[in-house]
């Protein structure tokens, strides 16, 4: 991911918008049968910086009368060094969380990468969501869904288990020297003690090496193909995970080729595996395959069609240059709308390029009652940068009485909630708006 770099003074600039969007229906004077959504309106704010290194999705949870957040990254990534930024910080409320100095962030005891070729860690970790376990009265059982990222020289192929990838014409990464594109896949690990301590559970979803887009045809400077940038959120007896589908729907062959049928399998796509699979997740997630949860753990499903964006429209495969999806889905529940809320970003060139982020709505809360998982809506602009890249939107609760005695999250908010987002370009994470929603 992008190097750290200074903060510098951002232009003023910012968009007011309302939509006619709601999770309950129309007047009865406008058309019978018209879905509506949420309006939303972007307040201006001083700027609210976050003190510390991000990189993600924000994964916090409440402790008791304690606010607890994990950002960062941890473990082997030999194209930007080995990270021990996966660090913790407490408070009372969000304010103080998130402006906790990054001197007094604290390093839990996470488990050391395996070495390679044998089971365990590989790779670098972050986590993207913290899954809280209802059945622990004491709230100390969590389960972070996290992000990892690996290359052929961290994960090399195992003909045996079909895990790891082959160092042959392999596509060129992030980087302005020389170094190899990255592969993401999502897994799970627990603490039973509050964050503290870690232990690594095994992966929730993975893309093996048939489906990586290689050379002559990845000119993406991203991934290889794989899956990442998960947000989880529980209902009922699942986690269902919202994750960036960056491979080949298929199998890649160069002599066969087409980018359609890329483009085709991409964008945000959702899976879910049962909470009582957390401790044993191997081979027990399933992805939505169009028409339900049925696809394997480590096979293609379909992405949320709502969410891609036509040809027509920008809209291309993840290994172009020329970019045209959205990635990074943050979801929540939205206590205040009654219904789903999502933020992500847009990329429109090579590296991640993207000024703009936007927002989609879901109105039904029993995600796994038919086709519920994939009733997103077309997402719309909620916010834009010209001359900026901006990655990770997130929406956070404020320091209010309601949201405190709520004991909000990312994952569950209200009416009002502040808005975060990442300047990739100036390596800074920091709000300038609060999300007014009305219904």
């Amino acid at each position: 991911m992008a190097p750290k770099k200074y903060f510098s003074e951002i232009p003023v600039f910012f968009l007011l918008l309302a939509t006619h969007f709601a999770c309950t229906p129309k007047p009865p004077q406008e058309e019978i049968g018209t879905p509506t959504l949420p309006r939303f309106t972007l307040i201006p704010t001083d700027t609210f910086p976050f003190n510390n290194f991000v990189d993600c999705n924000m994964a916090e949870a409440w402790i008791g009368d304690t606010l607890r957040i994990f950002p960062g990254k941890y473990g082997e990534d030999p194209v930007w060094g080995y990270a021990t930024d996966l660090k913790f910080a407490s408070g009372p409320n969000a304010d103080v969380v998130f402006s906790t100095p990054a001197a007094e962030y604290i390093a839990p005891n996470l488990p050391k990468n395996a070495p390679i070729g044998q089971p365990g860690l590989h790779g670098a970790i972050w986590f993207e969501t913290v899954y809280q376990d209802e059945r622990d009265a004491t709230g100390k059982t969590l389960y972070a869904i996290y992000h990892n990222e690996n290359y052929p020289e961290t994960l090399p192929y195992d003909p045996k288990t079909g895990e790891g990838y082959v160092d042959k014409n392999w596509p060129l990464g992030l980087t302005d020297r020389i170094t190899p594109a990255a592969v993401p896949r999502i897994g799970v690990m627990k603490s039973s003690d509050g964050g503290w301590n870690w232990d690594n559970k095994g992966l929730l979803l993975e893309d093996q090496q048939s489906r990586m887009i290689l050379n002559p045809h990845n000119s993406s400077k991203t991934f290889a193909g794989g899956v990442g940038d998960p947000s989880a959120v529980a209902v009922g007896d699942y986690v269902y995970l919202f994750y960036g589908e960056y491979g080949y729907p298929g199998t890649y062959d160069s002599a066969t080729y087409d980018p359609a049928i890329e483009q085709s399998g991409q964008c945000i796509s959702v899976a879910r595996v049962k909470i009582s699979d957390l401790d044993q997740p191997q081979g027990k997630a399933k992805r939505w395959d169009g028409k339900g949860f049925n696809a394997p753990w480590n096979e293609f499903g379909a992405p949320i069609s709502t969410l891609q964006i036509p040809k027509e429209k920008g809209g291309g495969p993840a290994s172009s240059g020329a970019g045209g999806f959205h990635w990074g889905p943050s979801v929540s529940w939205n206590s205040y709308l009654e219904c789903w809320v999502m933020l992500m970003g847009h990329v429109e060139g090579p590296r991640w390029i993207g000024d703009k982020l936007y927002i989609s709505f879901n109105p039904h809360r029993e995600l796994g009652e038919g086709n519920n998982s994939q009733a997103w809506s077309t997402p719309q602009v909620l916010v834009q940068k010209p001359g900026h890249v901006i990655w990770y939107p997130s929406l956070q609760p404020l320091n209010t009485p309601e949201d405190i005695a709520a004991k909000n999250t990312s994952l569950k908010l209200g009416k009002r909630a502040r808005l975060f987002f990442k300047y990739s370009d100036l390596g800074r994470y920091f709000s300038e708006y609060i999300v007014e929603f009305e219904k």
